[in-house]
C-alpha cells in the first residue's frame, strides 16, 4: 500500500465537497478518478497533493491520511512559469537537479581517490553510481529531447523563452518535467486536453508501462479504457471503488444498482409485512412478546439505501435543422490553408447527412480548415463552396472559453443579448436544454466554468437551427454524460456535420468518414472511425511491406444468487428454513376431534401442550440466533462490506420466517387447546 485516506471530509466553507472518503492507491496501480464536472476530482488530487486538508476532528482516530515511507508526489497542474526569460531547456533541467548533485558529488569523490585509495570513498563512488542508474542520469538529455519531440515540439524549440509558448503551450511543458521526475505518485488533471491524437497513444504506452502509480482525472473514455486498472468514482460527495477499467465500471455500477434495487425493494416489504403482522396482532396479550420481538427487528434491521439513479442531468435539445440543405453541402478542392505560409492543400466533399471528422496532429492545420470555410481566414489558393440552401453553424472552444465578457453580466442576460426577439419564457427554455435552469439562468458569466461556458456557446449556436455544423473541439471541458448527450443530439440530427475531434471514442460514436491531416498530405476515409483503422493499417503495411494485425476484446459477469424458500398450508406443513423449521406440523381441529382420538380428551390436551412447548423453545433459540446475527452486522469491520451485510440480513430474513411460522403455529395450537378445554367443560356438565 503506497498511500490511503480513511474516511476523510472536505468542506470549503459551509458546503460539503467530499464525504467519508477511503481510497487507496497499491503498488503500480493506474487508477482512474471519475465523475460529474464541480463533483470534487481535482480536489481529491489536491488532498492527495497536501494542498488542501481534511475537515474531520484530529482527535477521530479513524480518519487520517497513511503512506508507506516517503512518497515523492508529482501533479501536473495547469500553470504558468514564473521566470517567463529562461529558455525551455533551462526550466526542464530543473527537474534533473538530483542528477546534477549527484553528479557533482561523483566528481569530487574521483579527485580525492586520486591521492589514494580509501574504502569510505570507494563505498560511497559505489552507491553514487547506484543512484546515477535509478535516476536515469545517464541518459536525461536523451530522455529529454525524446519526450520534447513526443509532445510536438522541435528540438531548437528548447532555446526559446519560456515566456513566449500559448498557454497550452508551457502546459505540455509542465507535462513533460512531470514525467521526467518520475514521482512515486503521478498526479494528472485532465491529462490528454491540448494532446493530439499520436502523443495521446504514445502517452497510453508510456503510462500502461509506467512502473510507478498513476492517479488520472479525465472524461477521455478510450484512454481511460486502454490504461486504467481501477476506476473511482465520486457521485453525491461519496466515492466507490470499481475494479477495471471504464467500461469494466459501467457494467459492474450498473449490476450493483440493480441488485441494490432488488434488495431494496424487498426490503421494503419485509418491513411493510412486518408491521402490519404488528398492527394486527399489538393488542392480544398472548402477542406482546412476539410484537416486540418483531418491532426490534425493525429497528435492529440494517436499512438498505434507496437507490439513486447515475447523476445524468444532461442537456437534452433535440432540434432539426430550419430547411433541409440539398445532397452535396460541401465541396473543398485544392483549397491552400494557412496564415504567412501555406500549410497544405486540402480536397474533400461533404454531403448531406454525413459526419466528418478531421483528424491529425496539432498545428497542422485542422482548425484553420474550419475556419477558411466559415470565412474567418483567407485561402491561400483553390477554392470552396457550399451547396444550394446550406445553412451553417460554427462553434469554436477555444473562442467560447476565451471570450471576453462582462463578467457581472448574468446567463440569460448574455443569450438575450443574442436573440433579443426571444421571449423570456422562450430564453429560459432555449437555456433550460443545456443545463441552465431555474436560478441557474441568473449566475454571472464571470463565475461560469470551461464546461459551463462550452455550453452556453453551443446553445447560442443551436438556436440558428443550421442545418451544417461545424465544430472545433466541441467536447473538450465537457464531462463524460456531457459527453454523451451530444452524441446522442448529433446522432439524432438530420443535417449535416463537420467537426475538429481527438476524442478517438467521440469520433468512433459519431463520425461517418475521416478525413485525416498527415504531414503535408490530406486523405478523406468515406467510412466510420473502426473500418479507417483498418484501412490505415493496410495502408500502412503496403507501405512496409509487411502486415499486422491488433485487437482488443473482454468481457465479464455479474450475477447474484437467489434463495428460494418453502410453502406452508395455513395448518403448518412443512418449511424449508436453514434446518430451524418447527418440524412435525400441528394437528387440525378435525384431527383432533376425530372420532378415532377423541375419546381421551386429556391425552389430546398433554400433546398439545407439549407440542406448545416446543414452539416456545424453538421461538426462544430462534431469537438468541437472531440476536447474534444483530451483533454480527453491527461490527465496524463490516461497515463497507456490502455483499457480507446482505448475506447476514439474508439470514435474518431466514429466522424472521421462521419465527413467522412458529408464532402462526402457536396461536393455532393455543387456539386448539381454548377448545378442548371447551369440549371438556361441556363433557363435565
Amino acid at each position: 500500500m503506497r498511500y490511503q485516506i480513511r474516511h476523510a471530509l472536505v468542506q470549503y466553507g459551509a458546503d460539503t465537497i467530499l464525504e467519508d472518503v477511503n481510497f487507496e492507491i497499491r503498488d503500480s496501480e493506474k487508477i482512474a478518478v471519475i465523475g460529474r464536472n464541480g463533483c470534487g476530482k481535482t480536489t481529491l488530487l489536491k488532498l492527495i497533493n497536501g494542498d488542501i486538508h481534511m475537515n474531520n476532528l484530529d482527535s477521530d482516530e479513524e480518519c487520517g491520511i497513511t503512506m508507506a515511507g516517503k512518497q515523492k508526489i508529482g501533479f501536473l497542474h495547469q500553470i504558468s512559469f514564473p521566470e517567463g526569460s529562461l529558455s525551455v531547456e533551462e526550466e526542464i533541467r530543473k527537474t534533473f537537479a538530483p542528477v546534477f548533485a549527484c553528479e557533482a558529488r561523483m566528481k569530487e569523490v574521483e579527485e580525492l581517490l586520486q591521492s589514494g585509495q580509501d574504502n569510505a570513498l570507494l563505498h560511497e563512488y559505489d552507491s553514487l553510481q547506484k543512484q546515477m542508474e535509478a535516476l536515469r542520469g545517464y541518459t536525461w538529455r536523451q530522455d529529454m529531447e525524446i519526450m520534447f519531440q513526443r509532445f510536438g515540439f522541435d528540438l531548437k524549440d528548447l532555446e526559446r523563452p519560456i515566456g513566449s509558448f500559448s498557454g497550452g503551450q508551457q502546459t505540455k511543458v509542465a507535462f513533460i518535467k512531470l514525467l521526467l521526475s518520475r514521482p512515486d505518485i503521478m498526479l494528472l488533471d485532465e491529462p490528454t486536453n491540448h494532446l493530439d491524437l499520436p502523443t495521446i497513444e504514445w502517452l497510453e504506452g508510456y503510462l500502461k508501462n509506467y512502473d510507478k502509480s498513476v492517479v488520472i482525472v479525465s472524461h477521455d473514455r478510450m484512454f481511460l479504457d486502454r490504461i486504467i486498472d481501477v476506476t473511482y468514482e465520486i457521485e453525491y460527495h461519496r466515492i466507490r471503488r470499481y475494479p477495471g477499467n471504464y467500461t469494466a465500471f459501467l457494467a459492474q455500477k450498473e449490476a450493483a444498482l440493480a441488485k441494490q434495487e432488488k434488495d431494496y425493494e424487498a426490503q421494503q416489504k419485509e418491513i411493510q409485512r412486518l408491521t402490519e403482522w404488528i398492527e394486527k396482532w399489538k393488542n392480544t396479550p398472548s402477542k406482546v412478546s412476539a410484537t416486540r420481538s418483531k418491532r426490534m427487528v425493525i429497528e435492529h434491521m440494517v436499512k438498505i439505501e434507496k437507490p439513486r439513479r447515475f447523476d445524468t442531468r444532461a442537456f437534452h435539445a433535440l432540434f432539426q435543422p430550419r430547411i433541409e440543405s440539398y445532397t452535396e453541402v460541401l465541396a473543398v478542392k485544392k483549397l491552400g490553408i494557412g496564415y504567412d505560409h501555406e500549410l497544405c492543400r486540402v480536397s474533400f466533399t461533404l454531403r448531406k447527412g454525413e459526419r466528418l471528422a478531421v483528424i491529425g496532429e496539432n498545428g497542422i492545420g485542422k482548425s484553420t480548415l474550419l475556419k477558411t470555410v466559415t470565412g474567418l481566414v483567407k485561402p491561400l489558393g483553390g477554392s470552396f463552396s457550399f451547396g444550394p440552401n446550406v445553412e451553417w453553424g460554427y462553434f469554436d472552444q477555444q473562442a467560447a472559453v476565451a471570450q471576453e465578457v462582462d463578467p457581472e453580466q448574468t446567463v440569460m442576460d448574455n443569450f438575450w443579448e443574442a436573440y433579443p426577439r426571444l421571449q423570456r419564457e422562450d430564453v429560459r427554455s432555449a437555456l433550460g436544454s443545456f443545463l441552465f435552469s431555474q436560478d441557474e439562468v441568473e449566475k454571472k458569466m464571470g463565475q461560469l466554468s470551461g464546461g459551463e461556458r462550452v455550453r452556453l456557446a453551443l446553445c447560442k449556436m443551436f438556436q440558428t437551427r443550421p442545418n451544417l455544423l461545424i465544430l472545433d473541439e466541441p467536447t473538450n471541458h465537457m464531462d463524460i454524460i456531457g459527453k454523451e448527450a451530444l452524441e446522442r443530439m448529433l446522432a439524432a440530427f438530420s443535417g449535416t456535420v463537420l467537426f475538429v475531434s481527438h476524442d478517438r471514442y467521440f469520433i468512433r460514436q459519431i463520425a461517418t468518414g475521416i478525413l485525416e491531416f498527415e504531414g503535408a498530405e490530406v486523405i478523406q476515409y468515406p467510412c466510420a472511425y473502426e473500418d479507417y483503422l483498418h484501412e490505415k493499417e493496410k495502408r500502412m503495411a503496403r507501405l512496409n511491406g509487411n502486415s499486422g494485425t491488433a485487437g482488443a476484446g473482454g468481457g465479464g459477469s455479474a450475477g447474484n444468487g437467489n434463495r428460494s424458500t418453502g410453502t406452508e398450508n395455513s395448518f403448518g406443513n412443512a418449511r424449508a428454513g436453514q434446518g430451524n423449521g418447527a418440524g412435525g406440523g400441528t394437528p387440525t381441529i378435525a384431527d383432533v376431534f376425530d372420532k378415532k382420538t377423541y375419546y381421551s380428551p386429556g391425552k389430546i390436551k398433554s400433546r398439545l401442550t407439549r407440542q406448545l412447548e416446543k414452539y416456545e423453545r424453538l421461538l426462544e433459540e430462534s431469537e438468541q440466533r437472531m440476536a447474534e446475527l444483530k451483533l454480527q452486522m453491527m461490527d465496524p469491520a463490516l461497515a463497507s462490506d456490502y455483499e457480507k451485510l446482505m448475506e447476514l440480513q439474508t439470514q435474518l430474513d431466514e429466522e424472521e420466517h421462521n419465527q413467522e411460522s412458529l408464532l402462526e403455529r402457536m396461536m393455532e395450537t393455543e387456539t386448539l387447546l381454548q377448545e378442548v378445554g371447551a369440549g371438556e367443560r361441556t363433557d363435565g356438565k
